[in-house]
């Protein structure tokens, strides 16, 4: 060690004469082979050694040894013990335990904390899960110690892909699937382990690993890029102003899919303060506190990984059915009388308006559950809700977690600090904060939502600033105000205590808001669930800012506050996917931008992109041109075409949905998650999937005439022209250049699929009195599959059991024989107890891929030949039956039959 030192001090002098630069990445640095991978340019013998060393001295003092091992079939617990150690950061601690458990067949669970101090962990209340490994459930179980240690020891079983390995010298772990043997996650010999900080870095196979994730930030890819830190740390920032910059959530999860279409997933359940550094080949966590609580999610698809992420942090909370129209609001209506416009201006303007939403204008001088006397007195307000009720329209208000500081009840139930109340300053003047993890809080929050709905019955709630904000600074008060590791908040390594509550604070049962920060969104919206769940005994929609894992068991979520520019409109894509993989799959960005004044042509483009969003709203910030959809004729004409279709498509979102509730797929999804073979969609962030099979491909680009969209293998028809449907037809992916009409999107229907669809019109209540249509795609070999689910869209449960919902599943298959070729599609009913799907009828099925027959066509409706039904045959594939009266909760058949 001495001799290579001395070697390496002159080589450095060597090469600092030669004015060559020397770089090392000492991030890789867990074993001599990642040293290796580690080294930059220039190269060579003497760099090589130089970088071996540099790695051997980084790590000379800092890591720990595997002093014993216990195992029982799919459990393992492991003592380390400190080697060395250092005091940057403080120090080190000394002994650890490590657990690996196989939870379920397709979960891992990988546990590292303090041997001999408890630490604080993510709350069993948030995420319930399985307690720690028994030790009563080791105890008998072959145990090795410090003297009989193999160099490593494994847990697996056959039903598991997933397998552990704990590697003894050094110490550091790797998980593997089994099926491949493909290496998952691999932690280098480094373990930093300290009261404040925590560091593990993971290798990853350079060039074979797409990851996506980790959040909430702007990005300009939906694909990780290496080189990117991310800091998760909630804070109330415009996302438009820097890239990669830490926003209103926290989620510490990635998906990693690997050539040839396998995905797993990546979970680190832990809620402080941190940054991740992803080099391209290494991820590097450096956490402020808590424990290193690992989960992986074997997949192998990227559907399978979602599903098993929110099997375990709960599964997306169900919309309402109202919920998925249109939604205006505006920071800055002047009062009840300006509401009344907006709603006039679209009914006259014939657009679609499902909600008017409230900012704090409604508000006494910015208070939560006050009306402003003179611009909204309740006896404007309340009629004008009534009235908004009684045309099938909602109202939805603003309330932020801070109640004005003279306001307040004779109560402890607010977030303390030194002793006493913290006294924050936001809208209303000075302020507390509801401390949501005292349960008298909770019971004050719900209290206070029910007596205001007695005076507007308010359909849904919105809860901003919720990370939570705060106008003012603070002064540190003790050691967790200033902690010895500064994560790049906001980019520039900004105080934690800026813009927000101290982090000296304390939540009940001394919880320190140095802990618990990144929780208190999902605190808030959980208590706000609650409130209305138990006010209205309804479907609750709750709209939150603030997000951790979890937080889709309660609320949807809106990108926060953006800007009507170009780059934001592509961006918002990018978002959308990431909040689908993080189980919160009711998502959007505000229309046509929050800040700024846009232009026309933005407008209409955002509007055709925004209308797939799975959440729809626009929202301006006061001191922008007033831009609702129908103040210029552009934008009311993309507004009434994009919209159109999507309150047409609302069966198909709503089953989506359903989906969503009871799978955790994302109701707006990544091309990959239906063409996970194809490593040409891994890199497609400028189209998406609704669905399987919906492909959005919008303009994102001032002045573009056309699109440059890529489709996967398979046959592609046109949602808008069903004269001419085919569009695409390819046996491998490629790019098609589209051309992009002022006041469309392009929007295209995989092969395979059978949309069901229904008349559009102004509300959603309005558009589900029609009959249903039935959109039939075939594949080249002619089949098809879809469903249908129904039900009152305001039930609490959504398919649940002794629900009242209909579940209808569609299939469509073709067999030709001596000439004769047979297209049949069939329903299957899973479910009929919803009673209106019981006379709720199917009046029109359109085939899109058939053949055309040289010598005509019968149709059959359950074995009986039609003959009064309406039909339509063209050359282009395009095939329609009207006329029909199918009742949704009876299965049926429907063949034609054609001649050739």
């Amino acid at each position: 060690h001495i001799l290579k030192s001395f070697q390496t001090l002159r080589m450095t002098t060597n090469l600092y004469k030669a004015k060559r630069p020397i770089v090392v990445d000492t991030h890789l640095c867990g074993t001599p082979s990642y040293c290796l991978m580690a080294i930059v340019k220039p190269s060579g013998e003497l760099l090589r050694l130089l970088t071996f060393l540099i790695c051997l001295l980084h790590h000379s003092s800092a890591g720990y040894d595997v002093e014993s091992v216990v195992g029982a079939r799919s459990l393992l617990s492991a003592n380390l013990k400190l080697v060395g150690g250092t005091m940057e950061f403080g120090p080190d601690v000394k002994r650890l335990d490590l657990t690996a458990s196989l939870e379920t067949d397709s979960r891992l669970h990988v546990r590292i904390t303090d041997a001999d101090h408890p630490r604080w962990e993510v709350p069993q209340d948030i995420i319930p899960r399985p307690t720690s490994v028994s030790e009563d459930v080791l105890l008998g179980s072959p145990g090795m110690d410090n003297a009989t240690l193999p160099s490593s020891a494994t847990i697996s079983k056959v039903s598991s892909d997933l397998t552990f390995s704990i590697h003894t010298n050094p110490f550091h772990f790797t998980v593997s699937r089994r099926s491949t043997g493909d290496i998952l996650f691999d932690t280098s010999a480094t373990l930093i382990f300290k009261d404040r900080y925590l560091e593990v870095t993971t290798a990853l196979p350079a060039g074979r690993a797409s990851l996506y994730g980790f959040g909430e930030h702007t990005k300009r890819t939906f694909r990780l890029q290496p080189n990117d830190t991310f800091t998760l740390w909630n804070e109330d920032l415009e996302r438009s102003d820097l890239l990669d910059r830490n926003l209103y959530g926290s989620h510490p999860f990635y998906m990693d899919v690997r050539p040839g279409g396998n995905a797993h997933g990546v979970l680190l359940l832990n809620s402080n303060g941190m940054d991740i550094l992803y080099g391209g080949s290494y991820i590097t966590y450096k956490v402020i506190g808590g424990v290193l609580d690992f989960y992986f999610f074997a997949g192998p698809s990227p559907l399978a990984v979602v599903d098993q992420y929110t099997q375990f942090i709960g599964r997306p909370a169900p919309m309402p059915y109202w919920s998925f129209g249109f939604h205006q609001c505006r920071y800055g209506y002047k009062n009840v009388a300006d509401l009344e416009e907006v709603v006039a201006g679209y009914a006259k303007a014939k657009i679609p308006l499902e909600g008017v939403w409230s900012d704090i204008d409604y508000m006494d001088h910015g208070q939560d559950f006050t009306l402003d006397p003179i611009n909204f007195p309740v006896n404007r307000l309340r009629p004008f809700v009534d009235r908004l009720h009684s045309n099938g329209q909602k109202y939805v208000v603003i309330i932020d977690p801070e109640i004005k500081r003279q306001a307040t009840p004779n109560e402890d139930i607010f977030l303390k600090r030194n002793g006493t109340n913290v006294v924050g300053r936001v809208w209303p003047g000075e302020v507390y904060f509801p401390d949501f993890i005292n349960p008298r809080a909770v019971e004050y929050w719900a209290q206070k939502i029910s007596e205001f709905r007695r005076t507007i019955p308010v359909d849904g709630l919105w809860c901003d600033m919720n990370e939570p904000s705060n106008f003012g600074a603070w002064q540190p008060l003790n050691a967790l105000d200033d902690p010895p590791y500064h994560i790049n908040n906001s980019g520039t390594h900004r105080p934690l205590n800026n813009q927000t509550v101290p982090v000296s604070t304390v939540h009940y049962n001394g919880v320190s808001e140095y802990n618990a920060h990144n929780l208190f969104g999902l605190f808030e919206a959980r208590a706000t669930h609650a409130a209305l769940l138990k006010d209205t005994a309804r479907r609750p929609f709750v709209l939150t800012r603030s997000t951790f894992p979890g937080a889709g068991r309660y609320a949807a979520h809106w990108t926060g506050d953006n800007s009507a520019r170009w780059d934001e409109l592509a961006n918002s894509i990018n978002t959308m996917l990431s909040f689908g993989l993080f189980g919160i799959p009711m998502v959007g960005a505000d229309l046509c931008g929050f800040r700024g004044n846009t232009s026309q042509e933005l407008c209409s483009r955002w509007i055709q992109l925004g209308a797939f969003y799975p959440f729809a709203r626009a929202h301006t910030e006061r001191t922008t041109e007033r831009r609702e959809l129908y103040v210029w004729e552009s934008t009311a004409q993309s507004a009434r075409k994009a919209f159109g279709t999507r309150y047409r498509m609302l069966p198909y979102i709503y089953t989506l949905m359903y989906e969503a509730h009871t799978t955790g797929a994302p109701i707006a999804r990544p091309l990959f998650f239906s063409y996970p073979r194809d490593a040409d969609t891994y890199g497609v962030d400028k189209q998406f999937l609704l669905g399987r099979g919906v492909l959005v491909s919008p303009v994102l680009q001032p002045g573009a005439t056309t699109v440059d969209a890529y489709f996967p293998a398979g046959r592609w028809f046109s949602l808008y022209d069903h004269n001419y449907p085919l569009t695409v037809a390819t046996r491998t992916g490629k790019r098609v250049t589209l051309q992009a009409p002022v006041d469309s999107a392009n929007v295209h229907l995989a092969g395979g699929n059978i949309l069901p669809l229904q008349q559009p019109a102004l509300t959603t209540s309005a558009a589900r009195q029609g009959e249903f249509h039935l959109l039939v795609a075939l594949t080249e070999n002619g089949t098809a599959s879809g469903e249908l689910f129904l039900d009152d869209g305001e039930s609490m449960e959504m398919g649940g059991v002794g629900g009242k919902w209909t579940l209808v599943k569609f299939s469509c298959s073709t067999a030709e024989s001596k000439g004769i070729i047979t297209t049949t599609v069939s329903s299957h009913v899973v479910q009929n107890s919803y009673a209106p799907s019981r006379a709720q009828v199917i009046g029109n099925v359109v085939f899109m891929g058939l053949q055309s027959p040289a010598k005509g066509f019968t149709i059959y409706v359950n074995n009986v030949e039609l003959k009064a039904a309406r039909t339509k045959s063209r050359t282009t594939g395009a095939f329609s039956v009207s006329g029909l009266s199918l009742a949704i909760g009876k299965e049926f058949q429907i063949k034609v039959v054609m001649s050739h």
